[in-house]
């Protein structure tokens, strides 16, 4: 059911999300009261559900799978997603809704391109960073979304790539007359989409040290990468 679809009343279910009496013979909905935690609880709940569907794939995982990770029963984890699509489409909205977030607030930013450049490419890798499983099930479980899902998720996807061909536009004009500035931000994100796949948390690299050599290679190329400074381990 999209946004601008609401549920029939009916004489004996009410609506989720509230209660129904009568007035004058008509059904009324009432908002029914969330105990103190329900939003904490709804982000714990795709938390797990994303690291399942991460892990195991979106179709090998089963509700009372989620519930089980979740430490709830499966009557609860139905009061709080309907099934598993709703998680499905909350995960991926909500990591891409982020990126989106995050790429106008950088834009909003008074910084000359390349500046700006980098900043992008630092707080989107980072993002990355606190947010694998739902990036994972971003990049790959989208086309089991409903049409409608799946066509919302993927537009907000265009609107972050648009936010950063405008930069790299903004650093070579030449780029945005050729209509190049498109592809060439296509193949930054061919390097930074996929981190997951091979990056591992307590890994000799990180997300943090991975960014500004991100931007170093595509703004220079190969020699343009510097090497990060050495930790000093202590005795």
């Amino acid at each position: 059911m999209n946004a601008d679809e609401a549920p029939e009343l009916t004489a004996f279910a009410p609506p989720r999300g509230g209660v129904q009496y009568l007035r004058n013979g008509r059904a009324v909905l009432m908002a029914r009261g969330r105990a103190r935690g329900y939003d904490d609880q709804r982000e714990a709940i795709v938390s797990r559900a994303a690291e399942l569907f991460a892990r195991r794939g979106y179709h090998a995982t089963s509700m009372n799978q989620v519930a089980e990770a979740a430490g709830l029963s499966k009557a609860t984890l139905y009061h709080y997603y309907r099934d598993k699509d709703a998680l499905l489409v909350h995960i991926a909205d909500g990591h891409v809704s982020r990126l989106q977030a995050l790429v106008a607030d950088t834009r909003a930013l008074a910084l000359k391109p390349e500046p700006q450049f980098r900043e992008l490419v630092r707080r989107i890798v980072e993002e990355y960073a606190d947010a694998q499983h739902a990036h994972r099930v971003l990049t790959e479980d989208v086309k089991f979304l409903a049409p409608e899902d799946r066509q919302r998720i993927l537009d907000r996807e265009r609107e972050v790539v648009a936010g950063f061909a405008a930069v790299v536009g903004a650093l070579r004009p030449e780029l945005k007359q050729a209509a190049l500035a498109t592809p060439m931000t296509m193949l930054l994100f061919g390097m930074v989409n996929w981190m997951f796949t091979w990056l591992k948390p307590g890994g000799a690299l990180d997300h943090e040290t991975l960014a500004p050599m991100v931007a170093d290679l595509f703004l220079g190329g190969l020699p343009a990468v510097r090497l990060p400074v050495p930790t000093e381990v202590a005795d």
